[in-house]
């Protein structure tokens, strides 16, 4: 009986974290909870700090019923995402807010100096952040590659050039508990946690990966390599990828294609194609051409709602109906392209999103 109890406090702290706003009404019906049980266990969690109210719904004609939601400085969960040339730093609060971030220039090397240099910005992004250090459950850590999270392994990364690369050494130098997953992966938490719709996420980064999200979780497969939408050929005998395959999608809608027009830099690529510049029109209308039969294909699997992420992705919203329409050309069994979207996130979506783990388990620990 004590374990229902708190089973179902953590339920309602997790609804509210999700939900950001919502009241006790909904609460008890959401969760199918009594409304005894639910105002206990609201009064509880408003008691010990982790709620608050945040002023009252709107009259329906009753009480006007109370707005709740997490408290902001209850806990904090942070992340970094480590790429081969930048690491970015976030701090989210258990309301699942992006307190703050930030996105510096670290090459990437396997040395202690390379990890020690990580861990010297992690502390001052954290202590500028101005939250108590106590209040810090965990760092999440997101890496481009094939991570072992149980044995904080990263098994292999293209990205960083390294393979078994070991981070369990990094305890005195991260300084909380931490853990490791892959980017895309995490890049799919920020983005479709609390989703109830059934969703692919395609990374479009420095290399493509990707998440598929059904039936309120991640598939990741018997081998846990789903979603590695980079090496499905998409040209026969076309470009050699890094896997040693040919025409690998990777090899055509990686944000390396772009970037390597403006000396790896993609905000400059960017920047010159809204400028009308002739190389970098002609790359993005060929990259949007491969990027099109990518998604179609992805539509024709899974039939749901696609989510272009990942370097790329941040830019893509305003090339949506470009993109649309060169969609319509592959695809003849949709009558438009609205299940096509952007992410909410950009840079900073995998180091969101890997923080969701200590958020979780932050919740999962109240008693």
């Amino acid at each position: 009986m004590k374990e229902i109890k708190r089973n179902n406090k953590v339920r309602i702290a997790k609804f509210i974290s999700q939900k950001g706003v919502t009241s006790k009404a909904e609460i008890a019906a959401e969760l199918g909870l009594s409304m005894p049980t639910t105002l206990q266990n609201v009064r509880e969690l408003a008691d010990g700090g982790v709620i608050q109210e945040n002023g009252a719904y709107e009259s329906t004609g009753g009480r006007k019923a109370k707005a709740l939601s997490i408290s902001p400085d209850v806990g904090y969960a942070g992340g970094l995402d480590i790429t081969a040339n930048h690491i970015t730093l976030v701090l989210v609060n258990m309301k699942r807010e992006l307190v703050c971030k930030e996105r510096l220039k670290l090459s990437y090397e396997n040395t202690f100096a390379y990890y020690e240099e990580m861990g010297k910005h992690l502390h001052s992004f954290l202590d500028r952040s101005g939250a108590e250090k106590e209040k810090i459950v965990g760092i999440g850590i997101s890496l481009p590659g094939f991570v072992k999270k149980d044995e904080q392994l990263l098994l292999s990364s293209h990205v960083l050039n390294v393979r078994n690369v070991s981070f369990k050494n990094l305890e005195k130098i991260i300084g909380y508990p931490f853990s490791l997953e892959n980017d895309a992966n995490s890049a799919a938490y920020a983005e479709l946690t609390g989703s109830s719709r059934n969703t692919v996420y395609l990374s479009l980064s420095s290399t493509v990966g990707g998440a598929v999200y059904l039936y309120d979780r991640l598939y990741q497969g018997e081998n846990f390599k789903s979603g590695e939408f980079g090496h499905m050929v998409i040209e026969r005998d076309g470009r050699p990828c890094y896997c040693g395959k040919k025409g690998c999608a990777d090899a055509y809608c990686s944000a390396k294609v772009l970037q390597k027009l403006t000396d790896d830099n993609l905000e400059e690529f960017f920047r010159r194609l809204g400028e009308k510049d002739q190389k970098c029109l002609q790359a993005w209308e060929e990259y949007l051409e491969y990027l099109a039969v990518v998604v179609s294909n992805l539509r024709m699997a899974f039939d749901c709602d696609i989510i272009l992420g990942g370097y790329v992705g941040g830019y893509m919203e305003e090339y949506l109906p470009v993109l649309g329409r060169k969609l319509m050309k592959y695809n003849q069994f949709d009558l438009d392209t609205s299940y096509l979207k952007t992410g909410k996130y950009k840079l900073e979506s995998s180091a969101y999103g890997v923080t969701m783990d200590f958020v979780e388990k932050f919740f999962d620990s109240l008693e």
